[in-house]
Parts: structure tokens; sequence; C-alpha cells
């Protein structure tokens, strides 16, 4: 599989809400580095860490939290760009923006996951 169809097939899985499909795309040691100053902040490595991440936001959110694809991905070598666009609640509060995804791929798995938002301060305020 290209880098491409990898972050697809992860992007596919997820989507439907298949988790165990969608974390068979990464390596067992992926680093996820989610930006910014919150409690969901920081490096998450390993599928324990990101999975226990992603559940704390959708909780947090009650479930509302919707990520779309906003465009084409784009690849450089191992690397996919995948813009997004992500809203939520949490209490009375919502975020609904874009972002970027950036996925390294090797050998078949992605390996490492940057996100980045538009408005990293109103995203920081959300999730506080």
């Amino acid at each position: 599989m290209t880098a491409i169809e990898v972050v697809t097939a992860y992007s596919t899985a997820l989507s439907q809400g298949d988790i165990p499909t969608a974390f068979s795309h990464f390596s067992p040691d992926t680093k996820w580095h989610q930006p910014g100053n919150h409690q969901f902040a920081g490096t998450k490595i390993g599928l324990a860490a990101i999975g226990k991440m992603l559940e704390g936001m959708m909780g947090t959110t009650q479930g509302s939290l919707v990520i779309n694809p906003t465009g084409a991905l784009m690849s450089n070598g191992n690397l996919v760009s995948f813009p997004v666009h992500f809203s939520g609640k949490n209490g009375d509060k919502t975020v609904d923006m874009n972002g970027v995804d950036l996925f390294e791929v090797v050998d078949g798995k992605i390996v490492q996951v940057w996100l980045f938002s538009e408005d990293q301060a109103a995203e920081d305020e959300f999730w506080n």
C-alpha cells in the first residue's frame, strides 16, 4: 500500500467507528503529537496512550467530536498531509475549525502523527 492508501484506510475505518481496524494501520509504538496547552496535549507513544487520549476527547465532548476531511490527501515520500475540519461541544464551549493532520508512514504502518489547528489558543480554551 502507498502512504496515501494507508492513511485513507485508517480514516475510513475511523469514520465508521471501527477502532480496531483503524488502529491496525498504526505501528505499535506510533508517536502522536497533539499540539497545544491543554489536558490532551503532548506526545503520546503507543496504541494504549493514543487510545486513552481519543477516548478522553470523546468523553469530554460527550461523543460530539467530529472530524471530516476537507480536501485531497497529499503525499511527499512517506509523509501524508490530510486537511480536516473538526467540531464538537464541551459543556457550553464549542470548537469549529480547520486543521491539518500530518502522517508519517513506514513499511505500510503509520509511525507518527502531527496535528495542526488554525487557532491553537481557541482549541486550548475548548479542551481546558
